[in-house]
């Protein structure tokens, strides 16, 4: 079981040049290890993608991801992960969406399958990540 950031999913999606390879060969890898988790703020991040919520709800069906909310002990700890990011010196004043993912990753203890590591990494030092190896992509 792992948790997919919208951000490798969208490069499957969109097809992108640079990433679409990798990220389509690592939802392959760990698809046959067991289910993908997406969460309602990747639900929403992929959803841009579509015209309507059916295609979006037939995309992901048709993917096999499945749909889990975010427990509340992971809004909790989205929150803490705020208020260090907020005493660092962060500036946006809402809860970003990668504290929610990292905290619902980090709560079911998962690993977190991204692309976007630097944040997660400062926040959630004990996440799993499974990210490309520097220069590993071919485009």
């Amino acid at each position: 079981m792992i948790l997919a950031d919208s951000n490798v999913l969208l490069d499957v999606i969109t097809a992108d040049r640079q990433w679409s390879r990798w990220s389509q060969a690592a939802l392959d890898e760990w698809s046959r290890r067991g289910p993908i988790l997406i969460n309602p703020v990747i639900y929403a991040e992929l959803a841009p993608a579509y015209d309507t919520i059916e295609k979006l709800d037939a995309a992901i069906e048709a993917v096999g991801l499945e749909f889990h909310d975010i427990p509340r002990a992971a809004l909790f700890l989205a929150s803490r992960a705020y208020t260090q990011y907020r005493r660092r010196g962060g500036t946006r004043r809402s809860v970003l969406p990668d504290f929610f993912v990292g905290a619902h990753a980090a709560v079911l203890d998962v690993p977190l399958l991204t692309r976007d590591t630097h944040r997660y990494r400062a926040y959630f030092p004990s996440l799993r990540l499974v990210a490309p190896v520097p220069g590993s992509h071919v485009g």
